[in-house]
């Protein structure tokens, strides 16, 4: 009879007491508070420099098709790439949705501009786009030739 209570004493201490779970779960969501807004501003980091460097290989696209060409190639919708340029750059990346949301767009004669790469319907606040702006430009979406033309549209000049 002896023996009954020990049997009870180690069953009863082969598991985890409410409290030691619970200081688990607390040091997990710490960890995850620390970690969330880290991971967000290193996808954000990324999302700038993608975008930054699209910009930055469009506008090299359009200024060869101009310089071959003598004329920048004709206004299309948003996603839709310009004739002629087809082999100059990834369609696919100019066709599908850009890192901060939204479809590139090649504007030509628009909003009184010769020449522009934009982006439109783009989900990102103004602190990320002028993020983008400071790799591209001046860092100040409201001069410069980035720049934040409208509500839902950026739009990097290449002629004004």
């Amino acid at each position: 009879m002896s023996s009954a209570p020990h049997r009870l004493s180690l069953a009863s201490r082969r598991g985890f007491t409410l409290v030691e779970i619970m200081i688990v779960v607390v040091i997990i969501g710490l960890l995850a508070a620390l970690a969330i807004p880290a991971f967000q501003r290193v996808r954000q980091a990324s999302q700038n420099s993608t975008v930054a460097n699209d910009f930055r290989v469009f506008s090299q696209a359009f200024e060869s098709y101009a310089a071959e060409n003598g004329s920048w190639p004709s206004n299309v919708a948003a996603g839709v790439v310009p004739p002629g340029m087809g082999g100059t750059f990834k369609t696919d990346v100019w066709q599908n949705t850009t890192p901060i949301g939204g479809r590139w767009n090649w504007d030509k004669g628009n909003f009184g501009i010769t020449a522009a790469i934009a982006i439109q319907n783009f989900t990102c606040d103004d602190t990320q786009l002028a993020a983008i702006d400071a790799k591209i430009d001046d860092g100040d979406l409201s001069t410069g030739l980035f720049l934040k033309t409208a509500t839902n549209r950026v739009t990097l000049i290449l002629e004004p």
